[in-house]
């Protein structure tokens, strides 16, 4: 007698699932089914936690290396602060897959604040190496404070408080008096 294993059920859509995205596919997460612990042996369940950890760690160390090339190629502060701001949409993928609505709200809960915390933590690294940058002789202390005022000024920490203002590009506001009005300053 011979037996075929079938669909390994919800444990195998979220593996798979898990595994595709830390590898950047695009996805859809509205896909994904719920998932409540009691429905899993102990050892299933902490091996689907521990495929969400990894998966999110993956994705947060792809992020960030991919930040830390561009912020270093980059060259003005300008190209510094379009490349911080860009990189927060990468962080709410990643906030969003934490705090995924399939999961269980213990889970959430936990894997949002570790995913904040990596957040809060990395702003803090950058702040910090300007400082070491700072005190290093040969340094221009002008173009530190500048690099500063471009990570305080497009921080990655905004990507952990909700946005109410509406949409995020002022000028893609559809009414001309809604738009914030354009400076031009010259040198």
């Amino acid at each position: 007698m011979s037996t075929y294993w079938g669909h390994g059920g919800l444990y195998e859509t979220w593996v798979d699932f898990l595994r595709r995205w830390s590898a950047e596919e695009t996805l859809d997460p509205g896909a994904l089914p719920r998932l409540a612990q009691e429905d899993f042996p102990g050892e299933t369940w902490e091996r689907l936690v521990l495929h969400l950890g990894e998966a999110l760690d993956s994705r947060l160390t792809a992020w960030a290396e991919r930040l830390t090339e561009a912020l270093l190629a980059a060259p003005d502060e300008f190209s510094a602060g379009r490349e911080l701001a860009q990189a927060r949409a990468g962080l709410r993928t990643v906030r969003a897959m934490a705090g995924h609505p399939g999961l269980p709200e213990s889970l959430r809960t936990r894997f949002t604040e570790l995913v904040d915390g990596q957040i809060t933590d990395l702003q803090q690294q950058l702040e910090r190496r300007l400082d070491h940058l700072a005190a290093a002789n040969g340094s221009d202390p002008r173009w530190v404070e500048q690099r500063r005022r471009t990570l305080r000024d497009n921080a990655l920490t905004e990507t952990l408080t909700p946005s109410v203002a509406g949409p995020a590009d002022p000028w893609a506001r559809t009414h001309a008096a809604d738009r914030p009005r354009r400076r031009v300053i010259t040198d």
